[in-house]
C-alpha cells in the first residue's frame, strides 16, 4: 500500500475509532432501539413535549451511527479501488481515490468535533449579540465587520439567518447587531465565539492613515424550546417601547414598534425591531430573555464557560480570544488554542471552522479532564 494510501486510512480509522468510543457504541445501540421501540408505541405522543425530546435524542444518535457506518463502507470501497487502479498503473483512478479519501477523512473530523457537541443545548439554535467597544467609528466599523464574518460563516456552513436587531452606528457601522442563527448544533458551534475580538489594522476613517486598535464584544446563547421552563417574573422586567431605525424614506417606521426588555435582577438587556409588529417584536424579545436567562444557568454550572463570562467583562485589553491584524503584517490568532493563519481575508470571509473546532476540542478536552 502507498504511504499517502497508508496515511489516510490510518487517519479515517483512528477518527472512527474515536467516534466509537464518544457513542459507546453498544450503549447507543442499545439506547437507540430503545427511543425506536418508544416511538412506536401508541401513547407515544400522549405527551408531546416529552415525545419531541426523545426524537430529537433518537434522530442525533442515528445520525451518528449512520455516519460512522457510511464513512466505514466507503473507506473499504475506496482502499479496493485504490489497491484495483495502483495493480493496473492507472494513475488517473487512483488519484480520485486518494480525492476520495481526503474528504472522508474531513468528514470523519468534523464527525469526530461533532459527537463532543453533547451539552444540553449545543444542538439549538443560537442567538449571537455583537457589541463595538470604546472608539466610535472605528470600533462600530468593525462590529460590522464581524457581523458579516458570522453570517457568510453560518450561509457556508448550511445555516439559516435572520437579523433580530441592528442599530446603525452614526457615520458607519454598527452599535449593536443581533442574529439569529438556525440549524442544527448551531449554539454548539457558535459558543465557542463568545468573547472579546480584537482588530488591528489602518483606519480608513484616519486621514493620517494611522494603525487603530478595535474591539468588539460576541455573546453567543442558545434558542431555548418549550421543554424548557424559565420562570421570569413581570415585575423583575422593564419594557420600554421605541422606534425602529431604518433606511428611511417610505419604508420610515412611524410608530414605536421596537422593544427593549431589562431583567432587573441580572442587568440583562434584550432588544428586537426585526418586525414592524410590536406584539411580534415583544414575543421575539421574550424569547431571547429567557435564552439569556438560560444561557446565564448553563454559565454557573460549567466552570469553563463560566470563566469565558468572566472575560467578557471589559470589552478591551487583556480580555480578547482573538486577534485580526491586517497591518502590519497578515494573521489572525485565537489566544486560547494558538491556531492562527494568514488568510485574514478567508477568515473576515467566514472561514471559522480551524478556530471553531480547536476551541471546541479544547473546552471538551478541560470540561472531561476537570471531571477525572
Amino acid at each position: 500500500m502507498r504511504a499517502d494510501i497508508a496515511s489516510l486510512k490510518t487517519s479515517i480509522e483512528q477518527s472512527l475509532e474515536l467516534l466509537r468510543r464518544r457513542l459507546d457504541w453498544d450503549i447507543a445501540q442499545a439506547r437507540l432501539d430503545e427511543l425506536n421501540a418508544r416511538a412506536e408505541a401508541p401513547d407515544f405522543w400522549n405527551d408531546a413535549a416529552r415525545a419531541q425530546s426523545l426524537m430529537r435524542e433518537r434522530n442525533t444518535l442515528d445520525q451518528q451511527m449512520t455516519t460512522v457506518r457510511e464513512i466505514e463502507a466507503e473507506l473499504g470501497e475506496t482502499l479496493e479501488l485504490a489497491e484495483l487502479a495502483d495493480m493496473e498503473g492507472d494513475e488517473a483512478l487512483f488519484d480520485d481515490a486518494v480525492a476520495v479519501l481526503k474528504a472522508l477523512k474531513e468528514r470523519a473530523g468534523r464527525a469526530e468535533l461533532e459527537a463532543l457537541l453533547s451539552g444540553e443545548a449545543d444542538s439549538n439554535d443560537c442567538y449571537v449579540e455583537i457589541h463595538p467597544g470604546a472608539g466610535g467609528t472605528e470600533a462600530q466599523d468593525w462590529a460590522a465587520m464581524l457581523t458579516r464574518m458570522y453570517t457568510r460563516w453560518a450561509n457556508a456552513s448550511g445555516y439559516k439567518v435572520e437579523v433580530i436587531e441592528e442599530q446603525a452606528g452614526e457615520e458607519a457601522g454598527l452599535k449593536s447587531a443581533t442574529l439569529l442563527i438556525k440549524g442544527e448544533n448551531a449554539y454548539g458551534w457558535l459558543k465557542t465565539e463568545a468573547g472579546v475580538h480584537r482588530l488591528v489594522r489602518i483606519s480608513p476613517y484616519d486621514s493620517s492613515g494611522r494603525r487603530h486598535t478595535s474591539f468588539a464584544s460576541v455573546w453567543a446563547y442558545p434558542l431555548i424550546d418549550d421543554t424548557i421552563e424559565i420562570e421570569i417574573l413581570d415585575k423583575d422586567v422593564r419594557t420600554d417601547t421605541f422606534r425602529a431605525s431604518g433606511a428611511g424614506g417610505q419604508h420610515v417606521n412611524k410608530t414605536d414598534s421596537a422593544i427593549r426588555l431589562t431583567h432587573e435582577p441580572t442587568g440583562i438587556v434584550v432588544q428586537c425591531q426585526a418586525d414592524r409588529s410590536q406584539h411580534k417584536n415583544r414575543e421575539t424579545a421574550w424569547n431571547m430573555l429567557r435564552a439569556r436567562l438560560y444561557e446565564l444557568e448553563l454559565q454557573k454550572r460549567e466552570a469553563a464557560a463560566q470563566a469565558e463570562a468572566d472575560a467578557k467583562t471589559d470589552i478591551g485589553w487583556g480580555h480578547q480570544i482573538r486577534s485580526y491584524v491586517l497591518q502590519p503584517y497578515q494573521m489572525v490568532k485565537d489566544l486560547r488554542t494558538n491556531v492562527e493563519t494568514s488568510d485574514t481575508q478567508g477568515v473576515l470571509d467566514g472561514d471559522l471552522d480551524a478556530f471553531m473546532a480547536a476551541a471546541l476540542a479544547a473546552r471538551v478536552g478541560g470540561d472531561e479532564a476537570a471531571s477525572n
